[in-house]
């Protein structure tokens, strides 16, 4: 499975009375579709999998299918307790799904030993290749990627810690395996940050959740990315992505919260996120929108000097 483009993970819309709106998802990810994302990941992080139930995510993921209709892979989110994690499973290969991306197991520590075999049972719930997500207390080493590799399921690493040496110990044991069909992919929040170090080791794919909310300034960047343009993607980092970092670390939960929030400023109305996520404050939302037009405007400027 190949991934050209901005991983595109979509947020879930909610109407007024908290229903998952699938009108508005659809039209939220068809209208990204023309920007040419390399996979669209509903129900996922961005898509506040952690407040979903089991028919929601079968839900998102079924209008995600219908709408991409084979454009790109689809990958569905799966994860928290096992058991749910599994029926995830399910319900996403019912739903059409191409793949899974495998999030951390519910609030628990436990061994690596432990974390690998919960990915192994999840990538035998269903016929779907998995892809892990290294995050949180979902903490893999080296040894236990290698072993994750072994199987033929397993076709991916997601890296949400930011430990770029043991990254780099995964990136290589696993290249030693002989594996020419594994994926790395950089799943730091607002990974546009950092790409240019994951660059660095081996991992040159991202996801990207300013993708969801301003596609024309992420395809910019990743323009600049490719290209290698280094003085355009620095532009972009310090006039958009730095800025939108310093208010999203303002109150945990804001890598998704303020996604939704600009969207809403660009006339989607997705509405707020679940509990125990929270809106922004109005002072936060004109910050969140000023930004935005600084994002906008320089993402333009680089069309007009590319054209």
């Amino acid at each position: 499975m190949n991934f050209e483009g901005v991983l595109f993970f979509p947020v879930t819309p909610f109407t007024q009375d908290g229903r998952v709106d699938v009108g508005l998802l659809k039209e939220h990810i068809a209208s990204r579709l023309p920007f040419s994302p390399g996979a669209v990941f509903p129900a996922c992080g961005t898509g506040e999998f952690h407040a979903l139930s089991l028919a929601e995510v079968g839900t998102v993921v079924r209008a995600a299918v219908e709408v991409v209709a084979g454009a790109v892979p689809v990958i569905a989110g799966a994860g928290g307790p096992l058991g749910h994690a599994l029926d995830v499973a399910r319900a996403a290969e019912d739903a059409g799904a191409d793949a899974l991306l495998v999030l951390p197991p519910y609030l628990v520590g436990a061994p690596v030993a432990g974390l690998a075999a919960y990915i192994e049972a999840v990538a035998a719930a269903s016929t779907l290749p998995v892809i892990v997500y290294h995050r949180a207390n979902a903490k893999f080493t080296a040894a236990a990627m290698v072993q994750l590799a072994a199987n033929p399921k397993v076709i991916g690493f997601k890296d949400g810690i930011g430990d770029v040496g043991l990254a780099q110990e995964i990136v290589s044991a696993v290249g030693a395996t002989g594996r020419d069909d594994f994926q790395f992919f950089n799943g730091l929040l607002t990974a546009e940050l950092s790409q240019g170090a994951y660059r660095g080791l081996g991992m040159p794919l991202y996801s990207s959740a300013a993708f969801a909310m301003a596609p024309e300034i992420a395809t910019a960047y990743y323009r600049a990315y490719m290209d290698g343009d280094d003085a355009r993607r620095a532009e972009l980092i310090e006039g958009f992505y730095a800025p939108l970092v310093r208010l999203r670390d303002e109150t945990p939960g804001f890598g998704v919260s303020l996604i939704k929030t600009g969207l809403r400023q660009a006339g989607l109305a997705v509405g707020s996120v679940r509990p125990p996520l929270v809106d922004p404050t109005a002072e936060q939302e004109a910050r969140l929108a000023a930004i935005l037009a600084k994002g906008h405007e320089l993402a333009a400027s680089h069309a007009l000097a590319s054209a």
